[in-house]
């Protein structure tokens, strides 16, 4: 009977195997003819064109172009449109360029839609707080739903450059300094977008944005040089790109910096070598706005004709709102300082990516459907999200969750305790201010008189401190004081640096005056990066980072204050103590001198010191070495204990995998969630490897008194790196591995590779 049910268990293993890889060629089957059909199909309307149409779908063009735009679109002379949000409008456009153009080549029409489109969620940086790929892939996904609801088909996001430059105002759209994070969630923000069939007239096509290294600008000056080596361009800026590349990101932009003396607008190793040749990409590179023009001012083109030469030849598909392919390319072609193969290629790309997204077949939008904005289920996702992405950084003697009950008064105070439209964050062109839920709001629709409200800062950037006199006479009355500070949306974004990234106006001063009325304060920020916090940290009892959290970022809040919902939210990047620490981030090098042992402090040094050259270490005399939080960190309101570190082995080939598990158990009385973290580092390397790397993550679930069993499989390609040669390579050696519940702490051990 035994050797029946095995050969039976065989039997039908088999058949399942069978079935499976007969499905599995079936679609791969399927997805070579459909792409056969798709280049038959670019290629028979590419050998109808004329130079002029073929030069007309490689520009990008907002409405502001041409005062006969409609007669332009007719002409053939416009490939995709920028900024159009009207659905007549856009169907009226589509109309002239689908039935009076002469081919019927549709448009493409695109907007930055960057974290929402009416339903706001929190800024990039806020939902790779999150650690919640998934999450983050569902709400994009509702993005996508609602932007193409009015006939938007293409967006300029994800923004997927590595950056640990909080002075930096991009850093907002970013997912902070680690690459695997960043990785992790550029790739869920590409599947959430493009959905599963690129062809839906929901999908939203993704664009991988800025190729590369664009968050490494020097000073965090926006649009500034960088200076890159090919082991740090290989090792950290690339790596969200090629996982963007292989989740099927539809659209690649370049960069508006110059890296290593070459604009990355015009630099082939990027766009060629890289992105076409080593990657396989097939899809469709655009220049940031004007970035082709650009050129000039940089330096690198004698005038606006050479600077889109040296572009196309570059693999720069279309030139958005440059007119430099529409001024050059034609009289190029015909004095032949360039071959029509090379426009050719470039119209290859476009034209296959609007066949891919169905464009020919379903160029309308349709304005009988009912409209998805603000859908009830798209708000509770925000405020699901919102909620996951708030990080508690403090939380001295239980302050929170504050007991409603046992609160006769709660003084509300601060610039962002009732700020609509700051609240949504940077980059929101189409969020309205009417639809967002703020803290204030939220907390007097749910315990009305409790509620003092005191309006004494109106905005982030106020100095006037008329009114903290009063503030401190009625915090005094209260028995706890909830102070909303942070930075205005427009602080931070797109040109939007910061040298000083305290916060601004005079919050810290009505801070220290509020400590005066002797209440428990709980601090919660709203902003667009990490704001220097180290002095405030001492004046406040609980400290929760909210970024800048979206449409239902109030209710997240308030929920979160009140113990309605746990924190669970982790740094995406570490929070220098002072903005002179930075760059400051966990992934470093460790030095010859590492900072270790007891570190002098420049208040321990005596008058007339001697200099010494022994024992010196690597830190700053006046902040130490450590950040003021570092990433990975984040509190709860319970607590989780790390025990029973496994390893499969304490040797490894390299051709195998490594499976490190461990038992996380949460010993608090309430349930939370826990980000569990895995580390690495190579200790002897032909290229110094950073002291510690993230490889992988799990968000678990746990109640009071629960454990659970956390694995983790380090395949070789987790252990391998880039050399300064280009190969990426497993070199043998002793590696340590951490299963930690952030970046400075974990259970520890060691293996090696032979």
């Amino acid at each position: 009977m035994k050797i029946t049910i095995n050969r039976y268990i065989l039997y039908s293993t088999i058949c399942i195997a069978f079935v499976f890889c007969s499905l599995t060629f079936a679609v791969a089957n399927s997805n070579v003819k459909n792409n056969d059909v798709i280049e038959k199909r670019v290629e028979d309307l590419l050998s109808k064109m004329t130079l002029e149409e073929k030069i007309g779908q490689m520009n990008q063009f907002s409405e502001e172009a041409y005062t006969d735009f409609e007669a332009r679109i007719k002409a053939g002379e416009v490939g995709s449109i920028l900024n159009e949000i009207n659905p007549e409008t856009i169907n009226k456009y589509q109309r002239a360029a689908v039935e009076q153009s002469r081919l019927g080549i549709p448009i493409l029409f695109a907007r930055d839609i960057i974290h929402g489109f009416k339903t706001i969620f929190p800024i990039s940086l806020g939902q790779a707080a999150s650690w919640n790929p998934a999450l983050v892939e569902e709400c994009s996904r509702i993005t996508a739903v609602e932007a193409t609801s009015i006939g938007l088909r293409w967006t300029f996001a994800p923004m997927i450059d590595v950056t640990r430059e909080p002075r930096w105002g991009r850093i907002a759209e970013s997912s902070g300094e680690d690459p695997y994070l960043g990785a992790q969630m550029g790739a869920a923000v590409v599947k959430g977008f493009q959905g599963k069939d690129l062809s839906s007239p929901t999908s939203l096509i993704a664009c991988a944005k800025h190729f590369a290294g664009y968050g490494a600008t020097e000073g965090g000056r926006d649009y500034n040089t960088t200076v890159i080596s090919q082991e740090q361009l290989r090792n950290t800026y690339l790596i969200p790109f090629k996982a963007a590349s292989d989740a099927g990101c539809a659209t690649f932009m370049t960069a508006f910096t110059e890296m290593n003396g070459i604009p990355s607008t015009v630099n082939s190793f990027l766009t060629k070598r890289v992105l076409r040749d080593e990657w396989k990409y097939d899809g469709m590179v655009v220049s940031d706005w004007s970035a082709i023009t650009e050129m000039l001012v940089h330096g690198f083109s004698k005038d606006t004709c050479e600077a889109a030469l040296k572009a196309l030849k570059a693999g720069i598909d279309m030139d958005m709102m440059g007119m430099a392919y529409r001024t050059c390319l034609y009289k190029s072609v015909e004095s032949g300082l360039i071959s029509e193969s090379l426009i050719d290629n470039a119209v290859r790309n476009i034209l296959r990516l609007k066949f891919r997204a169905g464009l020919f077949e379903h160029p309308y939008v349709d304005l009988s459907k009912p409209s998805p904005l603000y859908a009830e289920t798209h708000l509770k996702k925000a405020q699901e999200l919102a909620t996951q992405s708030c990080v508690l950084l403090k939380n001295e003697n239980n302050t929170l969750p504050l007991n409603v009950e046992k609160l006769k008064k709660i003084t509300v105070i601060g610039p962002l305790a009732n700020a609509p439209h700051d609240q949504m964050g940077t980059w929101v062109f189409d969020g309205e201010k009417q639809h967002t839920v703020t803290p204030l709001q939220t907390m007097k629709d749910q315990y009305g008189d409790k509620i003092n409200y005191i309006n004494t800062l109106t905005y982030s950037r106020d100095k006037n401190t008329q009114g903290f006199k009063n503030a401190v006479s009625q915090a005094k009355k209260s028995d706890v004081i909830l102070f909303f500070g942070g930075e205005e949306s427009i602080l931070s974004g797109e040109a939007r640096c910061r040298a000083d990234i305290s916060l601004p106006g005079v919050q810290s001063e009505l801070l220290a005056e509020l400590k005066k009325a002797g209440k428990p304060i709980v601090m919660i920020v709203m902003a667009g990066r990490p704001v220097e916090l180290y002095k405030e940290l001492n004046q406040v009892d609980a400290l929760l980072y909210a970024w800048h959290p979206g449409t239902m970022g109030g209710p997240a809040i308030v929920d979160l204050l009140f113990g309605q919902a746990v924190p669970s939210g982790k740094l995406p990047l570490s929070f220098p103590k002072l903005v002179g620490q930075i760059p400051i981030y966990y992934n470093h090098k460790n030095t010859g001198r590492p900072a270790v042992g007891d570190l002098e402090d420049i208040d321990e040094i005596p008058a007339e010191a001697p200099q010494m050259s022994l024992g010196n270490r690597s830190y700053y005399l006046d902040a130490g070495d450590k950040p003021l939080f570092p990433f990975g960190f984040g509190l709860s309101y319970t607590t989780f204990k790390y025990d029973n570190l496994i390893l499969s082995k304490n040797t490894i080939g390299k051709s195998d995998s490594l499976f490190v598990t461990c038992t996380v158990t949460n010993t608090g009385k309430v349930a939370g969630d826990e980000v569990v973290q895995l580390y690495i580092r190579d200790l002897v390397a032909s290229v110094t490897r950073p002291v510690r790397e993230l490889k992988d993550f799990s968000k678990i679930h746990l109640s009071p008194g629960e454990s659970k069993q956390v694995s983790f499989t380090l395949s070789p390609d987790k252990l391998s790196f880039w050399n300064n040669n280009n190969e990426f390579l497993l070199e043998s050696g002793q590696f340590k591995v951490w299963i930690a519940p952030d970046s400075a702490h974990g259970l520890e051990g060691d293996f090696s590779v032979e």
